[in-house]
Formats: structure tokens, sequence, C-alpha cells
């Protein structure tokens, strides 16, 4: 059953103010005093929280009720989160490449989010670096006492050809066998870019597309956000896989369709022929889920709804009326 995420509260906020107000019958009717309840909320760790994906899940947790106090903020550049730091946020310093750094960095937190490093991250000759340094990870939240890990994976990760499908395969199963809890979030291929070239088709009036094209369930940064944050503030996720996708399966010639609405201009889709280069991204894999849907009670960000909220990019990209 999906898990509604509308309220501010979290569901451990949200069960103690029911007993807490319980209690405080029960008290008033034996004519005492309430009694005290201590069930502090967990510490939660954003490990990268400067990254593109860390600052939005940094930024849901605290527009979901989670209290400053409560957040652990590390990156390799703390001093970029003064503003959450003013707020009563935990900053600090943790480099996946100084180890040293880690468990110091993640100490007192009770649960973390993982964001899988990327080739920015890490010396791009030897990628395989990424493993050895998320099992250093896992290792030194270990040590720092945390209790839950959400990790965020690739989509369809084991059966996925991608060349990075096998080093995330290797952290699932590293997660599976550290002995505390985890939540894995197999995130779609990223719909953000979808602005980026939408706009190039309006500019270019043109693209070329694959006539096999089966397209894909690319999601939002934002919903992945969402996902990490239910998954790292609500119970029940535990151990458990999630294929985070958009709401819907999407092909080049639909986005190309979709820009042409908003903008009024006409773009011509052309099948490519074994002469032409496709210069659009083609993502391949059309693994479509509800996971988003089911665990955070929220429909999820359609690809009309991303080029709509930017119009004006696409507006812009038509250039002077009379070209």
């Amino acid at each position: 059953m999906a898990i509604s995420t509308g309220q501010p509260l979290s569901r451990r906020a949200a069960l103690r103010s029911i007993w807490v107000g319980i209690a405080l019958i029960m008290s008033i009717a034996a004519g005492g005093c309430a009694p005290q309840i201590d069930d502090p909320a967990p510490r939660i760790i954003v490990s990268g929280a400067s990254g593109q994906i860390g600052g939005r899940v940094v930024e849901e947790l605290l527009a979901r009720g989670v209290q400053p106090a409560d957040l652990i903020l590390v990156s390799r550049t703390p001093e970029g989160l003064e503003r959450y730091a003013d707020l009563g946020a935990s900053t600090r310093f943790g480099d996946f490449l100084q180890p040293e750094s880690l468990e110091t960095a993640y100490e007192g937190g009770d649960r973390m989010l993982l964001i899988s490093l990327n080739s920015n991250n890490i010396n791009p000759r030897v990628p395989e670096q990424r493993v050895e340094l998320q099992q250093i990870a896992i290792d030194a939240a270990i040590e720092a006492g945390v209790e839950h890990i959400v990790y965020t994976s690739i989509v369809d990760a084991d059966n996925s050809v991608s060349p990075i499908a096998v080093w995330h395969r290797a952290t699932e199963a590293a997660l599976r066998e550290s002995g505390v809890t985890w939540t894995v979030l197999r995130n779609q291929w990223y719909a953000d870019g979808l602005v980026t070239q939408a706009a190039r088709m309006v500019a270019d009036r043109r693209v070329v597309v694959l006539p096999e094209d089966r397209g894909t369930a690319f999601v939002t940064r934002e919903d992945c956000a969402v996902a990490a944050a239910v998954a790292l503030m609500m119970p029940g996720h535990e151990n458990r896989v999630y294929e985070i996708t958009g709401p819907a399966v999407i092909r080049m010639r639909d986005v190309a369709s979709i820009a042409s609405e908003i903008s009024g201009i006409e773009i011509e889709v052309v099948d490519a022929g074994p002469e032409d280069e496709v210069r659009e991204p083609q993502p391949s894999g059309t693994t479509l889920t509800t996971d988003f849907r089911d665990i955070t009670g929220e429909p999820g960000t359609t690809a009309r709804d991303l080029l709509e909220a930017n119009r004006d990019v696409l507006i812009e990209a038509r250039g002077g009326e009379n070209r």
C-alpha cells in the first residue's frame, strides 16, 4: 500500500502526537500529570548534501517537517551549506577519497542517504574505485552507529548491460551483507536533460530520432529526492528495492511533439537512416513501475509537466519570429 506523505509530519511524529494526546487525557482523568515521553526523532545523514540530488533531498526533508537539528549534512565543500548551518543543521566535511574523515562525519546519525558516486567524484581512469569507496563509506557509517542506509542505484540493476551497473550491483550486495537495514532506490534515467534537448529541437526546427526508439520512463531529480526523503523518514522500507521511474514511457518523438505544442514551432521529426547521426541521447530500457507512487502517494512528474514548467526556455529557443 502506498504511503502518503502529503502532510508535513512524519508517521513517527504523527503517532507520537496521538500518543501524547491519549496520555494527557488519561493523566487528567486520573488527576495526575502527563507522563514524559522520550521518543527522539532519528538524526538523518545526507552524504553528498551539496550535490544535485543531495541538495534536493535536504530541501524535501525540511519541507516534510524534519527539524534542522536532526540533519547531519556531509560534503566535500561544507562551506556551501552555511544556510542550513544557520538553521541549526550540523554541516561536516567528509570525502570518500579521505576515508579517515567519514566516521567522524557520520557520527551521531541514525539513518543515512548514500548517493552513488559518479565520474566527477573519482578518478575516471579507475572507475572501479567506485565500489571500493562506497564500501568504505558503508563501513564508516556502521562504525559510527548508523542503523539504516538508503542507497541510490541504477534502474534495473540486476539486468542492465550498462557498464556502471556492475558497480551498483556490488554495492547493493555489500549493503545486503552489512548487517544494517537498507533501502535501494534504483533511479531511472533523469528527465531533467529533456529540457535542453527540447530547446535544441525548437531551435533546429528538426530532430532525427531512431525508428526503433522504445522510449524511457524518465524521472526528474526532484522526484528521486522525494523518494529518498520518504525512505529516510518513514518506516516500512527496510530491506526493500524500488525501481524509481517516471509515470510514463516517452520517446524522443513525443518530446518533439510536446515541445512543438508549447513553443508554437513546428518540429520536423525524421527517422534516422544508416547515414544519419542521432544527436539526442537515446537511453535504452523501458522499465516502468509504480514504485514512486506506491511509496510516496504522489503521481510523479510527467515529461509534459517538466517541459511546461520550463516553457520560458522553449519560447526563448524560438529565436527571431521571422527565422
